[in-house]
């Protein structure tokens, strides 16, 4: 068993061993007795943090959420045209993609379509990601509904982009990944032919 931690710290170790238990094995086959396992606590220790696997696995995807959120509003927040802004925000998911990957793949694979609460949560931050890239899409007389189509569009591309990238993390370079993908939504939008 591993020494005995302050509260905080072993809250912190046990959320580190879950995702990697939960990246591994998926959540369906993840038990509570394999987490406390590989973090060397007993079972009662795993419980006095988290009353269940559900409630575990959805405190890792609000962190992971908020953690994912928080890089590509702190990336953008001082930034001046739209355009830096959407190379930016690219650039800061990526980097999220490729620092993080367990997480990445946490949030956006098979465990969160298990449950609703879980793939609410998830479209959620989806949604946040959205309406982020809908304020930088200035075309004229665009709707509001059609602006957020395509910024759902993009969250899609990049997510999908993310999880080509993940299946083969050391044939790619982040910088590379992103400064293409911003390129392609950038020429995309400007292709519009609304847009001048």
């Amino acid at each position: 068993m591993n020494a005995r931690l302050p509260a905080a710290q072993r809250r912190t170790q046990l959320l580190q061993v879950a995702l990697e238990t939960f990246s591994s094995t998926g959540y369906s086959t993840t038990t509570m007795d394999l987490v406390a396992q590989r973090a060397g606590v007993t079972k009662p220790v795993l419980y006095q943090h988290f009353a269940s696997k559900h409630s575990l696995f959805l405190e890792l995807l609000r962190d992971v959420g908020n953690r994912l959120e928080s890089m590509v509003a702190e990336a953008t927040a001082h930034i001046g045209t739209p355009r830096q802004m959407v190379k930016a925000g690219i650039s800061a998911y990526f980097q999220f993609v490729f620092e993080h990957p367990l997480e990445f793949q946490l949030l956006f694979g098979d465990g969160v379509r298990s449950e609703a609460e879980f793939a609410a949560l998830v479209a959620q931050v989806e949604s946040e990601f959205a309406d982020f890239i809908g304020q930088l899409i200035t075309i004229d007389n665009m709707t509001a509904n059609d602006r957020m189509l395509l910024a759902h569009g993009i969250v899609g591309l990049a997510e999908a982009t993310a999880h080509y990238v993940l299946a083969d993390l050391a044939g790619h370079n982040a910088d590379d990944v992103a400064s293409r993908v911003a390129d392609l939504l950038w020429s995309g939008l400007r292709g519009h032919p609304e847009v001048s």
